[in-house]
């Protein structure tokens, strides 16, 4: 044994963990489940622009987690808003989440789909099509589909189904619900990514990047040492979160209640 070892009691120093980073060059926001919630999601996007303009020169990207549909009133409003920024020009992304892989299936004439596609808060997000008030309840699954294939633009089902499962910057890695813990990015099914609760929440082993994600709600941002959760339940809360990212620096912004 050399003789530093042996003066170190034969302790070796533990390795120091680099804290992840997007890079100092870039600004990052990623925005939790919207839900139908237009409202607050315009409130946010001008309490992101405030901030952004207030921190000074870097390369904004703007992240959203998916689930921008169901359960609020305005969903129609919330997509055409996602579609419009990110036909702006600008680095504007935004995930599939679980709801929108229901209203993908249904809108294409997946009748299978359907008993869960009426739990989901579907019956707000068809109202925002101009479906008439009540008429959801009483409609059987096969009319809706019908209504839905006449009455739903093709150009939101076609944004929606070519929607990423993920996306990465620097050492975050964003996804709507989580992932399969020991599993690559690559290897990722879908159905984890937009769906996984209990095997990705309750895994507390780093993975390769520090994952951020929505889905799950938790009345604050629950972050963890190897994810944070940032669905505050927007539709049910009036709290809209958005994370903050720039190097090493984490904050997070949220819509007053």
């Amino acid at each position: 044994m050399s003789w530093w070892r042996r003066w170190l009691g034969c302790k070796v120093a533990p390795a120091v963990v680099r804290a992840p980073s997007v890079g100092t060059d870039r600004r990052v926001y990623a925005i939790g489940d919207v839900h139908g919630r237009m409202d607050l999601l315009d409130t946010l996007l001008d309490m992101i622009a405030q901030d952004d303009a207030g921190r000074g020169p870097a390369k904004l990207i703007l992240i959203f987690l998916g689930d921008l549909m169901d359960r609020g009133d305005a969903s129609r409003a919330v997509i055409e808003r996602v579609m419009a920024l990110i036909g702006s020009g600008g680095d504007v992304r935004c995930l599939q989440g679980n709801h929108e892989e229901l209203f993908i299936a249904a809108a294409r004439g997946d009748i299978r789909v359907m008993p869960t596609f009426r739990r989901m808060g579907a019956e707000q997000t068809l109202e925002s099509y101009g479906l008439g008030p009540g008429r959801f309840p009483v409609m059987s699954d096969a009319e809706i589909i019908e209504w839905m294939l006449h009455h739903v633009p093709r150009e939101h089902v076609d944004f929606l189904d070519a929607l990423p499962d993920w996306t990465e910057v620097g050492d975050y890695l964003f996804v709507h619900a989580g992932i399969r813990p020991g599993v690559a990015i690559e290897a990722q099914k879908s159905s984890d990514l937009r769906w996984i609760r209990r095997d990705f929440l309750n895994h507390e082993v780093p993975h390769s990047h520090m994952i951020v994600h929505g889905h799950s709600i938790t009345p604050e941002v629950d972050e963890r040492n190897n994810r944070i959760g940032i669905d505050t339940g927007a539709y049910r809360s009036g709290r809209l979160t958005a994370l903050g990212l720039q190097g090493t620096v984490r904050w997070t912004l949220q819509t007053p209640v």
